[in-house]
């Protein structure tokens, strides 16, 4: 069983969901509202954790009803949450609306993702005990830095997702291994639109790239390596909200177990299209008998 370690935000997901998202200065009517524990990190925590990883979680939460909410979610995932600090005001949030194609548009208020701007010396040691540390970009670039060095030092290896898109400081690239932007992502990071050449770009930076494709699947490249592109199974979406990090988790889970990278992207794929088969990022990841039985299919 590989051992992981996620920094990164909580957040509960206030997602409505319409027939086609509103243009600026329209009001639609909605058909439906939920609130779902997510935010990034906690979203790979528990993708990881369900497809059969231990997990444990670095971040904060406000002392407010999501924060609690937000703690038992990932507790319940078997995500240890020894690390998830309480502070004072409000949890995260962000405020999503999907469309009947899938589709979703997000905005994310920080709250108490915004108080983890440093690694704290007991956090240290949990970092360095782990096989992977998962990183985002929905806390302060000063955290997500520091954990990345303190992986580095330990020889472990550090996945990025460089979500939401913004420039990032050559230090944290430099401490990156896997780089996994979705293809606006690479292109942000690029100024390249065609996949293949902004992560030979991106090559230049960090060792690996995984630029996901959304339902066309994925693209790895490492350096010294041909590019390698990996479907993804076809199914109808009906809310894409956390598919990325489903793949994440369940991508770091198998290369912590030394599969092969073709296999290995493969079955966070599965997972993936698992996960847009049902309402709500944490609420739709599925756990590794799903994604076990969907590979074999």
């Amino acid at each position: 069983m590989t051992d992981i370690v996620v920094l990164g935000s909580t957040n509960m997901d206030l997602v409505a969901y319409v027939e086609k998202a509103p243009q600026r200065g329209e009001t639609v009517t909605g058909r439906e509202f939920r609130t779902v524990p997510g935010g990034k990190g906690a979203n790979q925590a528990i993708a990881a954790a369900r497809a059969g990883a231990t997990v444990s979680m670095i971040g904060a939460v406000g002392n407010d009803a999501f924060g609690s909410r937000l703690r038992a979610t990932l507790e319940h995932s078997g995500v240890n949450t020894d690390h998830l600090r309480t502070t004072e005001g409000p949890s995260g949030t962000a405020h999503i609306v999907v469309d009947d194609e899938g589709g979703n548009s997000i905005v994310v208020v920080p709250g108490a993702n915004a108080t983890v701007d440093r690694v704290l010396p007991r956090d240290e040691g949990c970092i360095a005990s782990a096989d992977s540390l998962l990183l985002q970009l929905e806390t302060p670039l000063s955290a997500v830095l520091a954990g990345a060095r303190t992986a580095r030092a330990h020889g472990v290896r550090t996945i990025l997702t460089p979500a939401p898109a913004q420039p990032l400081p050559p230090e944290l690239l430099a401490a990156t291994d896997l780089l996994v932007p979705n293809e606006h992502e690479a292109a942000a990071l690029t100024g390249l639109t065609d996949p293949r050449e902004a992560a030979a770009a991106l090559l230049e930076r960090v060792p690996e790239v995984v630029v996901t494709l959304g339902a066309a699947g994925s693209l790895y490249a490492a350096r010294g390596a041909e590019p390698l592109t990996v479907p993804a199974p076809r199914v109808t979406a009906v809310d894409t909200t956390g598919a990325g990090d489903t793949f994440v988790g369940a991508l770091a889970v198998a290369l912590g177990e030394a599969r092969p990278v073709r296999e290995a992207l493969s079955w966070a794929a599965t997972a993936a299209a698992l996960s847009v088969q049902r309402a709500g990022a944490s609420a739709s990841m599925p756990y590794r008998p799903e994604i076990e039985a969907g590979y074999a299919s």
